[in-house]
């Protein structure tokens, strides 16, 4: 499915008109199990369709976005719980090491460091 040699994943997320959105997303794996946790800002489109829509897709991808792998069907919830958030930033800074960093000193400069959200997805299979 995914590795940790790849650092991106394209999430898909549904919009009302039934037309998905694709985001390339920083991702890192939960150590058991199929969740992968995703962050981002709390006011971002990704999230709003998320609490519209559970249902996403997810995919590897590069960069810019282009799919390198097949879409999988997935579960997305928007988390809340201290001890996850604390576990799946733990688990993205493990993986991302200086580069996120980098982003969390830039979250922090723009005000944007207290507005973020984590994101897990649990594959369907």
């Amino acid at each position: 499915m995914f590795s940790g040699n790849d650092h991106y994943i394209s999430l898909s997320t549904r919009k009302r008109n039934g037309k998905f959105v694709d985001t390339p997303v920083w991702f890192a794996c939960e150590t058991e199990g199929h969740g992968i946790y995703i962050y981002t800002v709390q006011n971002s489109g990704k999230v709003k369709r998320i609490r519209n829509f559970s249902e996403v897709r997810v995919a590897k991808c590069n960069v810019v976005g282009k799919i390198n792998g097949s879409w999988i069907k997935a579960h997305a919830a928007l988390i809340d719980e201290e001890e996850e958030i604390t576990t799946a930033f733990y688990l993205l800074k493990k993986k991302y090491g200086y580069r996120f960093l980098i982003a969390n000193l830039c979250s922090r400069i723009v005000g944007n460091y207290h507005r973020r959200q984590i994101i897990r997805c649990d594959i369907i299979e």
